[in-house]
């Protein structure tokens, strides 16, 4: 049932085939009609959900996480790790320039923000409490991801 659901999910968020759309940006409207709410209200309002409620931070499946509103590769289950903060953490990004870095002061922090550099979608911020190798923690929101399963090491 777990599978199928992740399947259906999947399926509603495959990215488009034209590239086209992708290339230019694109308005609230378009946004508005392709996400979830939930996808909507993180990736493009920068909104957060809410800890341990996420499809994705308790997922420890083999496969790709890539962003739910274009669908770039930016992580794989090899950089994933539990980091007991309620949201899917990782240790590093699979593409150098997939993730773009902005300060973050909202709500009197000071933090680091994650976007999917192709659709400037907001994934989440990055930390400098992770583990080894490099003792980053990227801390992403479950709506912004979607997951491909690694089928041929099944």
């Amino acid at each position: 049932m777990k599978k199928l659901f992740i399947l259906l999910i999947l399926i509603s968020c495959a990215p488009s085939k034209d590239k086209s759309t992708m290339e230019t940006k694109k308005d609230e409207s378009f946004w508005k009609e392709k996400l979830s709410p939930a996808q909507y209200h993180v990736l493009r309002e920068k909104g957060t959900e809410r800890p341990f409620t996420g499809l994705f931070f308790n997922h420890f499946e083999k496969g790709d996480y890539a962003c739910a509103g274009c669908g770039q590769k930016l992580f794989t289950s090899t950089a994933k790790f539990e980091s007991s903060c309620g949201w899917p953490s990782f240790y590093e990004k699979s593409i150098p320039n997939a993730i773009e870095e902005r300060m973050d002061r909202s709500y009197g922090m000071n933090r680091t923000e994650v976007i999917c550099s192709k659709c400037e979608g907001h994934l989440g911020h990055v930390f400098n409490d992770g583990p080894k190798p490099n003792g980053l923690r990227y801390c992403i929101n479950s709506a912004a991801l979607i997951f491909f399963p690694d089928t041929i090491n099944k």
